[in-house]
């Protein structure tokens, strides 16, 4: 009872100090909306969403936090607490282009992804405030994405189907923010349920939800705080690399579409036969898709340790045959798992930095975030950002 009325309290206070942000910029009066869009970790299935494949993601405690207003011009005025003295502005009764400043592209995209699709809108003045570390893998850029398509439909009086909201929103990244990315993040921000995880087929939109239980299970993120930039469109080459997989494996059969539809005895047959890159990319995704589904079904089951193995086994596979981990991801993940009550541990996120994400037994919290943030420091001179955090629900107007 007592933690309930802290959290209100807070709840409270934050409102309170975003509401005087949005006034110092855009000035008093009117009546104003309060939405919040978290942030999400995958627990398991990396790198298949693009795929046609299956992840298991859940939306997160840390979220992106809009407080916003009706504009009667046509405008939106765009601020955010990340980038004190900018303003984003773009008119929704105009073609709405990129452009200055880039962070403001997530928000045009959004507004001309709804006005294609035949949504009215009207002008908005908008803060935003951000509890996500930016960067870090726990997909601030979807919680942007579908807060701000909640509050431009809550301003126009209208309500959309939360997965409807997500495709819109996955095409405003593609689009406006130049990012390939499959539809995971958007639908579990838009669509996560409290309590859960979800397992989500990215192929026939299907969930399945994943019962977490707090009294037993416990999930704990590490942000390294670190963000290895790497030339030459990491991600669009993995995509590609995928792309020239299926194409081989299309040739086999035709009735391969994606490497959703490979299973791993054709990977192992094509050794030798593929460029090396190539089948090692291909080997991860089909193998992490199979450790996805087994690990939600882990879960549900509470076969926690099953789940921790699946998990180690993503690691590696993402290290070794995907090859988007570094150096301070490695290290965190193998030190988590010296740590007792730790059940598995992994990178989670696009990788070449961020977070891991570990599955901990509630009991041994407190000591695993000491220790590993301990032992991390002394390595590498970071403190760590430690996140123990419930699954939550996804997106909405408070």
């Amino acid at each position: 009872m007592l933690g309930a009325f802290l959290q209100s309290r807070i709840m409270e206070a934050w409102i309170g100090e975003l509401r005087a942000k949005f006034e110092g910029v855009f000035g008093a009066g009117g009546k104003t909306f309060l939405v919040r869009a978290p942030g999400r970790v995958n627990l398991i299935g990396e790198h298949t969403d693009y795929n046609d494949g299956f992840v298991c993601p859940m939306a997160i405690e840390p979220e992106v936090r809009i407080v916003c207003r009706l504009n009667e011009s046509g405008k939106v005025r765009i601020a955010s607490t990340v980038f004190a003295g900018q303003v984003a502005e773009f008119s929704v009764q105009e073609k709405i282009e990129r452009g200055e400043p880039k962070w403001g592209n997530y928000m045009r995209g959004v507004a001309a992804e709804l006005i294609g699709a035949g949504i009215p809108l009207s002008g908005m003045e908008a803060m935003y405030d951000n509890t996500l570390p930016v960067g870090g893998g726990l997909s601030s850029s979807a919680a942007i994405e579908v807060g701000t398509g909640i509050a431009l439909l809550t301003l126009a009086g209208l309500k959309m189907d939360a997965m409807r909201l997500a495709l819109i929103c996955q095409k405003a990244e593609h689009e406006y923010a130049g990012v390939p990315c499959g539809i995971m993040d958007q639908m579990i921000v838009a669509t996560g349920k409290a309590g859960h995880a979800t397992l989500f087929d990215c192929r026939s939109m299907e969930k399945q939800f994943v019962p977490m239980d707090e009294k037993e299970l416990r999930v704990v993120i590490v942000n390294s705080m670190v963000k290895h930039e790497l030339s030459g469109g990491e991600y669009a080459e993995r995509r590609k690399q995928c792309e020239e997989a299926v194409a081989y494996f299309h040739r086999e059969n035709p009735m391969v579409k994606a490497l959703r539809d490979v299973s791993m005895k054709q990977v192992e047959e094509a050794k030798g036969k593929l460029d090396d890159l190539v089948f090692r990319r291909a080997r991860h995704v089909v193998g992490e898709n199979a450790r996805a589904v087994e690990a939600a079904g882990a879960i549900g089951r509470k076969d926690y340790e099953r789940a921790g193995e699946l998990m180690v086994q993503s690691h590696n596979s993402l290290r070794d045959d995907y090859e988007v981990s570094c150096e301070e991801l490695d290290y965190l993940s193998a030190e988590a798992m010296k740590i007792k009550g730790v059940y598995g541990a992994r990178m989670t996120g696009g990788g070449f930095g961020g977070c891991i994400v570990a599955l901990v037994q509630p009991r041994a919290v407190e000591g695993f975030a000491a220790q590993l943030a301990k032992s991390y420091q002394g390595k590498y001179g970071i403190v760590p950002q430690v996140i123990v955090t419930r699954a939550m629900g996804g997106a909405g107007a408070i």
